[in-house]
């Protein structure tokens, strides 16, 4: 399981950086013209400490986390996905789901609080 969540972490990874660039260069003018660049970029940044953080648990603690590893793959769908649809899209009514993924970044935060990972 943990060689899984650490595959799955770097393609996370690789992707926030991917979406990043992809904002900064190719979707410039769009989100410019929208207003959704800060948008694209909280999603971006979310994205990205989320995927690392996932790193760092596989990496370290392997599958004794697997909860709080779970509940941030899922953060970053819903929080980032949210926010990147709702960017390219200019459908407002993404905001919505928004912060259902932020609670689930904030549970697995708190996982990691109530049960911290070991060895």
């Amino acid at each position: 399981m943990s060689t899984f969540l650490i595959r799955l972490a770097a393609a996370l990874s690789f992707l926030a950086v991917a979406l990043g660039a992809f904002g900064a260069h190719a979707l410039r003018a769009t989100l410019d013209g929208r207003g959704m660049t800060d948008v694209w970029n909280k999603a971006v940044f979310y994205h990205f400490i989320h995927a690392i953080a996932l790193f760092v648990l596989a990496s370290i603690f392997g599958s004794t986390s697997r909860g709080a590893a779970w509940l941030f793959v899922a953060g970053i769908c819903l929080f980032s996905g949210s926010l990147y649809a709702m960017a390219l899209t200019n459908v407002r009514w993404f905001g919505a789901i928004t912060p259902i993924g932020g609670l689930c970044f904030l549970a697995g935060w708190a996982w990691l609080i109530l049960a911290p990972p070991h060895r």
